[in-house]
């Protein structure tokens, strides 16, 4: 009997400690990941807030040594980053906005079983995620359409993404049919089921999607840097790559801007600045997104 006992107290021993390693080596390396992660970002701000020839010196960790705003005073005044923020920022909204109407629009299409041609477009749709022509083609394609130096290369290429339109499809699936079937009944035609029954049904897919095209248009600089020469069409993201290649060509010396208060902004803390202000709006919308990005993910849902 003793020895039972014995046994029994080893036993929740055991499963007591267990645990308290399990949490305490999950904490560990959690909070050494949070910190992997978090530092750098927190690195970037207190640059972009320090003095630019004693940033060169090196060693600032999470706070700025000798703090300004001058930076970001410079880096507005620059005639060039206005203008790219703000085509940015258009880049951006028409984007989203004409993506989402032209992708579940047809996502719509191709989840009503009654369309004759939901199989062939989907298929069309997966092949374009596997196969890609190449860059000359593509160089081409934009050449040939007209489209080289205007803003419409921003958007005319992404006005329909097969990876959303899946992801739109899917949800759009979900929705019961018994809602569509009584709409037809009040007279609803196809255009004001999709607008006024499936899309109100839709937000946490569509705000998903949304981010998901907003993050990639507004960090986006490839097309900028193949298909744009003119000035006034530079976006935020190649400016900031312009500064990084003057900062990786060594040329803080004759790059280096004089600021009001004989306070010098080198490449350095130019870099770091632009980078927070490029953050800055995404930042900004995440959390109005977060409600819906969390249902959104989660797909499948609904049942009839």
């Amino acid at each position: 009997m003793t020895t039972v006992k014995n046994m029994q107290k080893r036993r929740r021993k055991r499963v007591g400690v267990e645990p308290l390693i399990f949490h305490a080596i999950n904490f560990t390396f959690l909070f050494l990941l949070c910190a992997a992660m978090i530092y750098p970002i927190l690195n970037t701000v207190a640059i972009s807030f320090n003095d630019g020839l004693d940033a060169v010196r090196g060693g600032i960790g999470i706070w700025p040594r000798e703090f300004t705003v001058e930076n970001y005073r410079t880096v507005f005044n620059m005639h060039t980053i206005p203008r790219a923020f703000q085509v940015s920022v258009a880049r951006t909204v028409v984007n989203v906005v004409l993506n989402i109407l032209f992708t579940s629009m047809l996502a719509f299409a191709i989840s009503r079983s009654d369309f004759v041609f939901r199989k062939p477009i989907t298929l069309i749709a997966v092949l374009t995620m596997y196969f890609n022509a190449g860059l000359i083609p593509n160089f081409i394609l934009i050449q040939s359409l007209g489209l080289m130096n205007t803003f419409a290369v921003y958007w005319v290429p992404s006005l329909i993404s097969a990876f959303n339109l899946i992801l739109i499809r899917t949800y759009m699936r979900g929705v019961p049919e018994s809602l569509v079937e009584s709409a037809r009944l009040d007279g609803a035609g196809d255009f004001r089921i999709y607008w006024q029954v499936i899309m109100p049904l839709c937000k946490p897919t569509l705000a998903t999607v949304a981010l998901f095209v907003a993050v990639g248009a507004w960090n986006d600089w490839w097309v900028n840097f193949l298909y744009v020469q003119r000035p006034d069409l530079q976006v935020l993201q190649r400016e900031l790559m312009r500064l990084m290649e003057m900062a990786a060509a060594g040329q803080q010396a004759q790059a280096a801007v004089q600021a009001g208060m004989g306070n010098v902004v080198t490449p350095l803390v130019l870099r770091s600045t632009i980078t927070v202000v490029a953050a800055v709006p995404i930042l900004l919308v995440y959390p109005f997104l977060q409600k819906y990005f969390v249902q959104g993910v989660q797909l499948g849902g609904v049942k009839e």
